[in-house]
């Protein structure tokens, strides 16, 4: 049986993401407009719109798992950061490119940041073999972000965080928002920095659970 990857794209919108409070019309028309299954391996094509994260890469050679995030929360993240038409957009942990193709669809150029070499490449064959011409995928450490183009009007982080690093912050325009799930599990909440003056602020927005960007945990304290 051959999958209507558009019919399940529409359901995905207007089930998970319309039903959750995501009014911006933006966010709306990107998700419908990227074909999520082209973003997953050919074996989990069939659950790329299902309500939870999915997996994209394996565990293995001592990395944890990663995973595309669900949908809903994923849509109520980049609408908390306000994206505009103009905005230049690091989208750290994208992945194989899914969320770099949407944020695409909404700024002016976004750099996706990725870690793991397979899926950087990944990343730029899908988007690059999908007409996403205003995005740049680069390799390296997710928390020490991509100085060399800081900085950005906004930064946006693909999975939970135990917290969000110092060298991400001072990336973030005078002006800049950055998103991130602080928290791994059912404590999970979505957060809001927006730096003023120099200065950055927080507040939190939703609860949210999604799996994490293992690069992101604290290293476990010892107590005596």
């Amino acid at each position: 049986m051959t999958a209507d990857f558009h019919e399940l794209r529409v359901k995905m919108v207007d089930g998970q993401v319309r039903t959750t409070d995501v009014t911006d019309a933006a966010i709306i028309d990107a998700m419908l407009s990227v074909p999520r299954e082209e973003f997953v391996p050919a074996g989990r094509r069939l659950l790329a719109y299902i309500d939870e994260d999915v997996e994209i890469a394996a565990a293995g050679d001592g990395r944890p798992a990663r995973y595309l995030m669900e949908p809903s929360p994923f849509a109520k993240l980049i609408q908390l950061a306000k994206i505009r038409p103009g905005d230049f957009v690091l989208d750290v942990g994208c992945g194989a490119g899914y969320s770099s193709a949407v944020l695409s669809r909404m700024a002016s150029f976004v750099v996706a940041l990725e870690s793991d070499a397979a899926l950087a490449a990944q990343a730029n064959t899908a988007l690059s073999g999908h007409g996403y011409e205003n995005v740049a995928v680069v390799e390296g450490p997710l928390a020490e972000g991509h100085a060399a183009e800081a900085p950005y009007d906004v930064i946006v982080l693909e999975g939970a965080v135990d917290a969000v690093s110092q060298a991400l912050l001072d990336q973030l325009k005078d002006g800049g928002r950055l998103v991130a799930i602080v928290g791994e599990g059912n404590p999970g909440r979505a957060t809001l920095y927006v730096k003023e003056e120099g200065l950055v602020s927080s507040r939190h927005a939703f609860d949210a659970s999604v799996k994490p960007l293992a690069e992101f945990r604290r290293a476990a304290a010892f107590h005596f």
